[in-house]
């Protein structure tokens, strides 16, 4: 499960800001972010599993995945590998969204979040295939439909828009701590506002913080990005069972400015 809210062209001087909750199970195997080994330029954490991503950034060019929660799943190729294959390569968001509307239905139910370092685009393939350029502004995804009303996906929207509007986010350094504590939100969502995804209510509480503490299952990682004209940032936050801190890592890309797909 995954929880992402992000700004897109709404802050004088980030034209995309976006943070994230990865949660897993905690036993599987996890790579912390940090350039790939077999694409130094691509900076992200990895699934050891598979050896995609869940978020990952190659100068100003950024993927993101989160699962949809349906019963039954359906089985098909790993989702990470829709960040991996984006953040390799050099096309524009237009012609990999049209590739990928052909062979959609190989993979679980995903959203998907690609930024070529010009435009933002959404993609979906449940219920059915669906992509759209995004409009500026503030949105959010977790692990239904975009925007979504979901307690914990408005919540961060609300905690982002009011971040973009702080003077200290307009500091030489940004300050991310606000985001990361919206980030670590454990309050469970009331019972009449919770979504039914067919998990039934006891899993719905569960799944309702923004940060899920618990010895199984629960956050791992939550991520801050921000992309500007001639930089991008991005600050990762590991935890272990019962929310116990595994460190943090911080980079930053210079970029230029290039036109996508030359």
């Amino acid at each position: 499960m995954y929880l992402i809210a992000f700004a897109w062209r709404a802050h004088p001087r980030y034209r995309l800001v976006l943070v994230a909750n990865r949660d897993e199970f905690h036993s599987r195997p996890t790579l912390p972010l940090a350039p790939w080994e077999d694409a130094p330029d691509v900076i992200g954490g990895r699934d050891a599993v598979h050896g995609g991503g869940w978020l990952a950034l190659r100068g100003g060019r950024l993927a993101a995945v989160t699962n949809v929660r349906r019963l039954p799943q359906r089985e098909g190729r790993s989702r990470g590998g829709l960040v991996a294959d984006f953040v390799r390569g050099d096309a524009a968001v237009s012609p990999v969204v049209d590739a990928l509307a052909v062979e959609a239905d190989a993979y679980p139910p995903f959203n998907l979040l690609l930024h070529d370092g010009d435009a933002l685009a959404f993609a979906s393939n449940h219920p059915a295939f669906d992509a759209r350029a995004l409009p500026p502004g503030v949105h959010g995804i977790s692990n239904g439909a975009l925007d979504a009303p979901w307690p914990k996906t408005a919540a961060l929207m609300a905690r982002v828009d009011a971040w973009l509007g702080a003077p200290t986010a307009m500091c030489a350094v940004a300050d991310v701590s606000p985001l990361f504590e919206a980030l670590a939100d454990t309050a469970l969502a009331p019972d009449d506002r919770l979504p039914d995804t067919g998990v039934g209510l006891e899993r719905e509480r569960f799944l309702s913080p923004a940060f899920i503490a618990h010895p199984v299952y629960g956050t791992r990682a939550s991520t801050v990005v921000l992309i500007a004209d001639d930089h991008a940032e991005i600050v990762e936050r590991r935890f272990g069972p019962d929310a116990a801190p595994l460190g943090e890592t911080r980079e930053r890309i210079a970029l230029r400015r290039s036109i996508p797909g030359r």
